[in-house]
């Protein structure tokens, strides 16, 4: 996987979270349970590293309230682009 940029964590309420699952339906799972509850930028694929084992997925979260939101962690928004806008 890229390195976590700057840009993805430069202000309080951004976060990178890492998912390692056995394969893509529960990863996939995770990152539903996430949108569930906060602003994600999901994935729509997994990555294999070689010498691993099983898959991973990244997801930008955005715990922020925002302007056309109540409260961004309650509400189960999703967003279509990464929060950090890269």
């Amino acid at each position: 996987m890229r390195p976590i940029s700057e840009a993805h964590v430069a202000r309080p309420g951004l976060a990178v979270v890492e998912v390692a699952a056995p394969d893509d339906a529960t990863a996939f799972a995770v990152q539903e349970l996430f949108a569930a509850r906060c602003a994600v930028a999901t994935a729509d694929r997994t990555v294999r590293e070689p010498g691993e084992p099983g898959v991973r997925l990244r997801l930008f979260l955005d715990l922020r309230p925002h302007d056309d939101q109540d409260d961004a962690v309650s509400d189960g928004n999703r967003m279509d682009t990464d929060p950090a806008g890269t």
